[in-house]
């Protein structure tokens, strides 16, 4: 039988830890990194730096003074793109099971010595995936030190993950773009059938693509901020409509963030860097600002 948890204790699986914006306290000897403005956590999710390695990620964060990360596993695997050949979603499926935890140990050790709080592992859960395979993905970020795992997974595979996700005592929260298609998340309905009887099935929700959807993004967080873990911030237009500049799209992003602060709703507002900028850190520096601006103007 699926255990059912309280609307209060589903909110504080995914606590996190807040403060000003650029300053530093010392944790465990380490110099932590804060990035939060009046009480929103403004992080990045490292897709944003799918143009280079880990370890330059990593400065990338530190250069920009970003103290929230999510871990997009393109990062730690070596395998982009496997899916697309039998043999390479093998050696994927491989990596995954037999690369011994310290491996991703010592990864999460490098963004603790940062100064990062690594605070979601994206982890993405499809029906191609064997329940061992799905286990793992609990166990590589606890490793990691990840509280939360995001996933671009399918409705349909929920109901196999939140047995993993109650035995590990982590949400997981399902990501969404905008494409309407049968069995992804894209639609509010699409994340309450994934939801409904399964505990541990959160929101990972990116507002860009829900605009581009022809959702609000905002209605939708003051509904089920407690079932949200985590947000994609990226501006989009309308009806399917490009990745833009942040301010240049239909994504009312300085709304979310201020619906954030005022009712203090505590989920990282990672940003996802995806239109085509020039320098990449120059991009998600302007990102940031932005979002700093809107949430003191």
């Amino acid at each position: 039988m699926t255990s059912r948890i309280h609307r209060r204790d589903f909110g504080r699986l995914a606590v996190g830890t807040s403060g000003a914006f650029a300053l530093h306290s010392t944790v465990r000897g380490h110099e932590q990194l804060n990035s939060t403005v009046k009480g929103v956590r403004l992080g990045v999710q490292t897709f944003s730096f799918r143009d280079r390695p880990l370890d330059a990620a990593i400065e990338a964060f530190k250069a920009l003074g970003i103290g929230t990360c999510e871990l997009w596993s393109g990062h730690i695997e070596p395998l982009r793109g496997a899916r697309r050949s039998e043999d390479g979603r093998a050696k994927l499926r491989a990596f995954r099971l037999e690369t011994p935890l310290s491996h991703f140990e010592k990864i999460g050790i490098l963004f603790h010595e940062a100064g990062i709080d690594l605070h979601a592992y994206n982890y993405s859960f499809r029906d191609d995936f064997t329940d061992d395979e799905i286990a793992r993905g609990f166990e590589i970020a606890k490793a990691l030190g990840a509280k939360v795992i995001t996933a671009s997974g399918t409705v349909s595979v929920a109901a196999r993950v939140n047995p993993h996700a109650e035995r590990y005592n982590m949400l997981v929260g399902m990501h969404n773009h905008s494409r309407i298609r049968e069995n992804e998340f894209a639609t509010p309905d699409d994340f309450a059938a994934a939801s409904d009887g399964h505990s541990h099935i959160a929101v990972n929700l990116d507002i860009g693509h829900f605009v581009a959807a022809g959702f609000d993004p905002v209605e939708y967080i003051r509904q089920h901020h407690e079932r949200i873990v985590t947000l994609h911030i990226k501006d989009r237009k309308k009806e399917q409509g490009e990745n833009m500049p942040f301010g240049e799209g239909d994504t009312p992003i300085a709304d979310v963030l201020t619906l954030l602060s005022e009712n203090g709703y505590d989920m990282p507002a990672n940003i996802e860097y995806e239109y085509k900028g020039a320098d990449t850190v120059a991009e998600v520096r302007k990102c940031i600002d932005y979002c700093k601006q809107a949430l003191v103007a």
